[in-house]
């Protein structure tokens, strides 16, 4: 009698042992889902050992070797986009700048084109392509669609899909979708699925809710940046720095 209860006690011990171990082990998992940083102002995820930004005309003039040579423990800015193009004609006033000092500073850099469906998707692309010359070691051409302007969804998709086909055959490398989650699956969808998926939704704790694979993810509009005055958006990268750099255009 006295053996079955030393027995049962030793049992309760290791379940509780046990509890405390997993329990311990999930709150580190929680906790490392995101981290505050003040120096970039807002909670970065740190699963992903990839971060970058994307800029236009509103951050106005940045200094890209202080962006470039901020850090802070272990997050440092591995990437940016910038926005190059908007419609037919368009060119965004900051770009031939941060498109030279990106490079100058050895800051892996992509082009990105805000989309109008409104309006002719080959001017569109021909704006894009006019304007933006892709070397290897850039990020592929990025296709920004995120407006509605009254179309019905076949008629964005139609369009969406003109400009992709002409940059693609221009670069010879497929460009990537940037919309935000819920825009994606109401006016893309599964026709898109091919093509890599930057992916805006914000304040998630781990990752975007999207049903399919995503490349990028925009989760913060509010970030800091030596170098930048203004605030700005951050990206991580899904992927380890070998993935990045097959991502990279050869």
């Amino acid at each position: 009698m006295t053996y079955r209860w030393r027995l049962i006690g030793s049992l309760l011990v290791l379940v509780v042992l046990v509890g405390v171990f997993f329990a311990l082990d999930w709150s580190q998992r929680f906790e490392l889902e995101v981290k505050r940083y003040p120096e970039f102002g807002i909670e970065i995820p740190v699963d992903y050992s990839l971060h970058g930004i994307d800029v236009s005309r509103y951050q106005k003039r940045i200094n890209w070797k202080e962006v470039k040579t901020m850090r802070v423990q272990h997050i440092g800015i591995g990437f940016a986009f910038i926005k190059a193009t908007e419609g037919e004609r368009d060119l965004d006033v900051q770009f031939k700048r941060n498109w030279r000092n990106t490079r100058k500073n050895g800051m892996p850099r992509g082009a990105y084109h805000f989309f109008i469906p409104s309006k002719d998707p080959v001017k569109q692309a021909v704006n894009f392509i006019r304007n933006v010359s892709l070397q290897p070691g850039d990020l592929p051409p990025v296709l920004d669609v995120e407006q509605t302007n009254n179309l019905p969804a076949s008629v964005i998709r139609e369009r969406s899909k003109i400009w992709l086909r002409l940059v693609e055959q221009h670069y010879g490398v497929k460009p990537v979708i940037y919309t935000n989650a819920d825009f994606y699956d109401q006016y893309l969808g599964k026709s898109f699925n091919d093509y890599p998926l930057w992916v805006a939704h914000y304040y998630e704790k781990r990752k975007p809710h999207i049903r399919r694979d995503w490349t990028l993810w925009q989760h913060n509009d509010a970030g800091q940046v030596n170098g930048i005055d203004a605030k700005v958006d951050f990206n991580v990268f899904n992927g380890d720095s070998v993935a990045f750099r097959e991502f990279l255009i050869k």
